[in-house]
């Protein structure tokens, strides 16, 4: 119970901050990418990482299935 109360303390004070925030979005850098439409040239680079990363993940995977098959590891 010792290790517990200061845990949970630590985490009741870093909750109350987040309810001091203002509900109102306060990104202007968003806003202005929105308004003259280059937010989606951002999200197509977000997009063409993502998928980068993700075939680069399979790439791997499949060279360590050879290695495996190679080694008979299962």
């Amino acid at each position: 119970m010792k290790r517990i109360s200061p845990f949970l303390l630590t985490l009741f004070l870093i909750t109350g901050h987040l309810y001091a925030q203002s509900t109102e979005p306060a990104v202007g850098m968003a806003d202005k990418l929105r308004e003259d439409g280059k937010i989606w040239v951002v999200v197509a680079v977000i997009a063409v990482i993502f998928a980068g990363i993700a075939i680069n993940m399979l790439r791997i995977d499949a060279k360590l299935r050879k290695i495996e098959k190679e080694l008979n590891i299962k």
